[in-house]
């Protein structure tokens, strides 16, 4: 049985792009939004919005007992997390579950079973699948120099308690690695609310390749191809496009049945991804779990024709899968640009403000996924996306064509954005050849 009510705990277009699967499929919505988010779109379309506290994030977005109790108050029977803030914390679950409120998403202790790296690492390697070398658990300053020293330099940093880009950092020697761990842990602590690290061996100039899956409680699971997530900026992606030029159908076949297998060891239920690092040779190496839905999705969704939120809520209400593998083909070609209020002359530092006007693209093949309208103020508290720009055509060359002319009609004025800075990297040969790596941007002329 579906449910009557569904609380969004989240912001912005993640927040939006629920209430309006949950509107397709009769479902009333209820928003929950800071003091600095009143004007968001997401308050606006929701059938009922409940203002949970100040801008700053760990007294909002962060807390899970009024995010609790605007559920209890508004009578919502379950929670969506969305992506980032709580999606992929396990006391969130748990306590959505103790207070009889259905979590959209995995299980408390499947959460918790991805993100104990320790445990997955153990798991995946008896299961045969190939890993990073690294830490087998949270890691000290004084571990991690040890550990580095065994796999060898460089290595990497990354945030035991989400994604995204945060709490991640490069250490080419022993000094490096002692300063990145008091900056990584920070950024873990303000992002996640969890300072842990842990270390791995840094794969240098891999393409990041993941695969989509779902997963019901009743045994099925099916994947929905790859995505090409190796356009990058300080480990948070800024393009991404499904299928990937790279992936051939021998690679596409192992990737895909290693992303079943581990959901399968775990008994993972409802939307999530299985990433990997994948080198020149094509040599590929499990990275993480996301235990939630992907920033990217859209792509995903463009060339398969399954909607994944509407999945999601699905099979968190019990329902089967009614999906097929069979019934997955890869269609067409489609990309995504992650629309930041960042400014890419000046090293991409943020650019809150007041957004004056917005002209959108549109045509055929052109989505938007955005909060913001005219006189939109963006804020200083939260991550810098505002929206995402994502095209659809029959085949690569076509779909970086149709970006091209979206990107061209696509206006943002009274603050900077990287629309501009996407246009350059369309019109880069080497990126529309797909000749690319987690470290293009860098060395983009």
């Amino acid at each position: 049985m579906l449910f009557k009510r569904v609380l969004i705990a989240n912001r912005g277009e993640i927040a939006l792009r629920v209430i309006r699967a949950c509107r397709e499929m009769g479902i009333e919505t209820v928003a929950v939004f800071s003091d600095a988010d009143k004007e968001s779109l997401h308050v606006r379309y929701a059938d009922t919005a409940v203002n949970i506290g100040p801008a700053l994030s760990r007294k909002s977005y962060l807390n899970m007992d009024r995010i609790i109790a605007a559920a209890k108050e508004t009578k919502a029977c379950a929670i969506h997390p969305g992506y980032g803030f709580l999606s992929e914390n396990a006391d969130f679950a748990r306590a959505c579950f103790d207070n009889e409120i259905t979590f959209i998403g995995p299980s408390a202790q499947t959460i918790a079973m991805a993100g104990d790296k320790s445990a997955a690492r153990q798991t995946l390697t008896e299961l045969g699948i190939p890993v990073i070398p690294g830490s087998d658990d949270i890691v000290s300053s004084g571990d991690g120099c040890t550990i580095a020293d065994q796999v060898g330099y460089p290595v990497i940093l990354k945030a035991a308690g989400g994604g995204g880009g945060r709490g991640m950092r490069i250490a080419n020697n022993s000094g490096e690695l002692m300063a990145a761990f008091s900056i990584a842990s920070g950024e873990a602590k303000a992002a996640f609310g969890n300072s842990d690290l842990y270390l791995e061996k840094y794969i240098e100039k891999p393409r990041h390749i993941e695969i989509q899956i779902l997963g019901d409680s009743h045994g099925n699971y099916i994947h929905l191809g790859e995505r090409e997530c190796s356009i990058q900026m300080r480990y948070q992606k800024l393009i991404e496009e499904s299928p990937s030029c790279f992936v051939d159908e021998n690679l596409r076949r192992k990737l895909c049945e290693t992303a079943i297998k581990v959901a399968k060891s775990i008994q993972y239920t409802n939307a999530g991804t299985m990433e990997f690092l994948v080198d020149k040779d094509k040599n590929y190496y499990f990275m993480e779990i996301n235990a939630r839905v992907q920033v990217e999705h859209p792509v995903t969704e463009l060339v398969t024709g399954v909607d994944i939120v509407e999945q999601q809520i699905l099979i968190a209400a019990g329902e089967t899968l009614k999906i097929k593998q069979d019934d997955i083909h890869l269609n067409g070609w489609s990309m995504e640009c992650r629309i930041n209020a960042t400014d890419p002359s000046d090293n991409f530092m943020p650019s809150p403000g007041e957004v004056e006007s917005v002209i959108f693209p549109g045509g055929p093949g052109v989505r938007i996924d955005t909060h913001i309208h005219d006189r939109y103020m963006v804020t200083p508290f939260y991550d810098s996306l505002i929206g995402k720009l994502i095209v659809w055509a029959k085949d690569r060359p076509s779909a970086i064509s149709r970006m091209k002319r979206a990107l061209a009609e696509f206006e943002i004025t009274g603050i900077e954005t990287t629309i501009g800075f996407y246009r350059k990297v369309f019109e880069n040969h080497s990126f529309q050849k797909g000749d690319i790596d987690t470290h293009f941007l860098d060395t983009m002329e």
